[in-house]
């Protein structure tokens, strides 16, 4: 087990390695396995990319982010335009209407609401804003429109096993509760866990899967 030395050590380490962060302007600081990233960066897609990179060494239990970003002179935007790009983005990036998509932006900041059918979709709408010029930060506030069915997931879940030549879906039990599929039961592989909890997530409305599944060999 890491020292709590040895985790900032490395997480240090891991934001050096990382092309797209400035570690120079961030501090790190560990207590009990927990990491705290302070200081600033010059965008919303740096600080991501800094906590992603946290998250990756092995021993962090829990990360808490106190950065801001203070953007560049040359990156700053009014929220007209930003707001502007951000729907050229939508536009660019999904092969669906987005028209159900709003788009809010303040001191650089979006906020994404409305309704989408699919949970990608929901993703892709907020990867296609994030890394744009001026963005502070971005919420989703978009939720999943359709009522999920769990005759549809359970019978999902078995064509699905079906067609990998994994016939056996019955000891799988699937419960809905509004958008959120929770999955129980066995399964004979980590494989067949996979492709079950995949299966669910791209069921249409599902904004949430609880995997409880077992493997038994």
């Amino acid at each position: 087990m890491k020292t709590d030395k040895q985790l900032q050590q490395d997480v240090i380490a891991e934001l050096s390695w990382a092309p797209s962060v400035n570690a120079a302007h961030i501090g790190v600081e560990v207590s009990n396995g927990v990491v705290t990233l302070a200081g600033h960066v010059t965008s919303y897609a740096e600080k991501l990319n800094a906590e992603r990179a946290a998250q990756r060494v092995a021993g962090v239990k829990a990360l808490a982010v106190e950065m801001d970003v203070k953007l560049a002179e040359t990156s700053k935007r009014n929220d007209a335009d930003i707001a502007g790009s951000a729907e050229t983005a939508l536009r660019s990036a999904m092969y669906f209407s987005p028209s159900g998509v709003k788009i809010k932006v303040e001191n650089g900041w979006i906020t994404l609401s409305g309704d989408v059918e699919w949970d990608y979709q929901r993703q892709i709408s907020v990867g296609a804003v994030r890394d744009l010029l001026g963005v502070t930060g971005v919420s989703d506030d978009i939720a999943i429109k359709p009522k999920v069915s769990s005759i549809l997931v359970k019978s999902d879940i078995e064509a699905a096993l079906k067609r990998r030549a994994r016939t056996d879906a019955q000891k799988i039990s699937v419960d809905v509760q509004g958008s959120d599929v929770t999955l129980t039961g066995s399964v004979h592989s980590w494989s067949e866990r996979d492709l079950a909890r995949e299966t669910a997530w791209s069921t249409p409305g599902v904004r949430n899967v609880f995997d409880k599944m077992t493997v038994s060999y």
